[in-house]
């Protein structure tokens, strides 16, 4: 049984999602023994608790460097002897995983990306913005990526896509609403899956 933590930021509707999947028995191989936030008082810490799932807190603030924050989460995951990592829209921006947290899981952390990539992704490329990015662009389709994390921002290798159709009148809200719902939440979860079941 793999053990996974999910790092989150905000309302955690990716974590429920992941959990409910794990619920229904669609992950057999792995299991979420540990949620992190990157604040106190994330919603997303209420979700794991009412699933009951150790919780942790690793503010960057805390830290003088980066450095010492990678190191404090580290510290975290291998505490709770994690093998997968799950970004599941931590601080937003993949650049604040370190060197260290990456190689210590080479093709073992997967983040979700609001879009399809190559297509509105990289620093910055976060939230709302991809969708921003989608409607300003005229874009008839975006979606979600599942990809690994490597020290490239939105650049480790892709493992599933999924389409979904922009339609008239959408605002950048709404499209993200949309995102989440017929893609960020079906992916991830698959996604986790196949790498417990050695497909990935």
């Amino acid at each position: 049984m793999m053990k996974i933590a999910v790092l989150v930021s905000g309302g955690g509707t990716n974590l429920q999602a992941i959990l409910e999947s794990e619920r229904r028995g669609e992950n057999p191989n792995g299991k979420v023994t540990l949620v992190v936030a990157s604040k106190p008082g994330a919603y997303a810490l209420e979700r794991a608790a009412n699933f009951g799932v150790e919780t942790a807190v690793v503010r960057r603030k805390d830290y003088a460097t980066s450095e010492e924050f990678d190191t404090a989460l580290l510290s975290v995951l291998k505490d709770h002897g994690i093998e997968l990592v799950v970004l599941a829209g931590f601080l937003s921006v993949l650049s604040v995983l370190g060197p260290s947290v990456i190689e210590a899981y080479p093709r073992r952390i997967l983040n979700v990306h609001p879009a399809l990539i190559p297509s509105f992704c990289g620093p910055g490329m976060y939230g709302l913005r991809p969708h921003q990015a989608a409607l300003a662009r005229g874009c008839k389709v975006t979606g979600a990526t599942v990809h690994f994390v490597n020290e490239v921002c939105d650049g480790g290798p892709i493992l599933l896509q999924k389409a979904v159709e922009v339609q008239p009148g959408d605002t950048p809200e709404v499209l993200q609403k949309r995102v989440m719902v017929e893609a960020e939440w079906k992916l991830l979860p698959q996604a986790i899956a196949m790498v417990c079941n050695g497909e990935a």
